[in-house]
């Protein structure tokens, strides 16, 4: 295992531009690449990526690896698996970082049984232990009420999907300096089981959950549909976004596509405002990073106020339209 060095984050493109959770990848991989003295790389698969390795560079990598075919524009299981299996086992990083993100959930299983080695996926924190300088990758279990902590000691890459939203990116630095090195992919075209025909985009309106600074976020407490128009007006008046949790998706309140929680959505604003959710766990797993939290619930025992930084217990039809009209005075709207 000697022969394996430094640490390798796998980015992600979408829309000809490197996906944040690839600058959070980075971020962690700097600091265990530091703790160890050895390199940070980067590795872009695509059609016309060479332009994006400059992007890796400035968020901390020393070295960029790229592999440009027409075959790997769109993600394709087959392809991906056995190209990033041949850049491994020509680099050969000893630890390898990829995101939990839809592609790292298909690809990141298969690829760790063709590489003959461990994954521990979904995690929240890594560091390198001090003594046997193995990577330490702690993992939610049980709805996010414990957490497991995995090494992986006898055998190579120790690999590892990391949840979005809880690596902290590096400030880019555009004068960082690092090595581009392509690679050829030799896919084989007739290997490929599937082939993608065409790719539909749903429009959504408004600024997207991932991004948002500020969420708005309603529970089975709602009470329908109708409920859900007064935090669209809320997330209006501060420049935010609207979620939910399971139970109100589920019931037909919101749309899946704003579901927050383990099974849904990971977000990390600076002010996440739920109202009527009862702060159960699998809800808390998807939102537990936001800065300050603030809870409006009837009920004063429900576990949010546990979670939450400040709290308002009552009815949030009488609660929201007070709060909502404060705001209005405070932005000016």
């Amino acid at each position: 295992m000697t022969d394996y060095k430094g640490v390798m984050v796998l980015g992600e493109v979408a829309d000809g531009k490197v996906e944040a959770i690839t600058a959070e990848l980075l971020g962690a991989g700097r600091s265990l690449a530091d703790a160890l003295g050895e390199e940070l790389s980067g590795v872009l698969l695509g059609s016309n990526i060479a332009g994006l390795s400059k992007d890796l560079i400035a968020f901390g990598a020393n070295k960029v690896y790229t592999v440009d075919d027409p075959l790997l524009k769109e993600y394709q299981t087959d392809a991906y698996v056995t190209v990033i299996q041949r850049v491994c086992n020509e680099v050969k990083p000893s630890i390898l970082l990829i995101g939990q993100t839809i592609i790292g959930r298909d690809l990141a299983p298969r690829l760790a049984f063709r590489l003959e080695t461990g994954l521990a996926t979904d995690c929240v924190d890594l560091h390198i232990d001090p003594a046997s300088k193995l990577l330490v990758q702690t993992h939610p279990c049980y709805g996010g009420n414990a957490r497991a902590h995995i090494v992986c000691p006898t055998a190579r890459p120790q690999m590892a999907t990391v949840r979005a939203k809880t690596m902290t990116p590096l400030e880019r630095n555009d004068s960082r300096t690092g090595s581009v090195i392509p690679l050829q992919a030799n896919i084989d075209q007739s290997a490929l089981k599937t082939k993608v025909l065409n790719r539909v985009k749903e429009e959504a309106a408004g600024i997207r959950l991932e991004d948002a600074q500020v969420i708005v976020s309603g529970g089975r407490g709602m009470g329908g549909a109708e409920g859900f128009k007064h935090l669209e007006e809320l997330a209006k008046i501060v420049k935010g976004a609207v979620g939910a949790s399971r139970a109100a998706c589920d019931a037909g309140y919101a749309p899946a596509s704003v579901q927050i929680g383990l099974t849904g959505k990971i977000v990390a604003p600076n002010l996440y405002i739920a109202v009527a959710i009862s702060g159960a766990s699998q809800h808390m797993a998807g939102c537990s990073g936001s800065k300050v939290i603030v809870a409006v619930n009837k009920d004063s025992e429900a576990n949010i106020f546990k979670e939450s930084r400040y709290g308002v217990v009552g009815d949030y039809r009488q609660v929201l339209p007070a709060f909502i009209e404060m705001c209005r005075e405070l932005v000016g709207a």
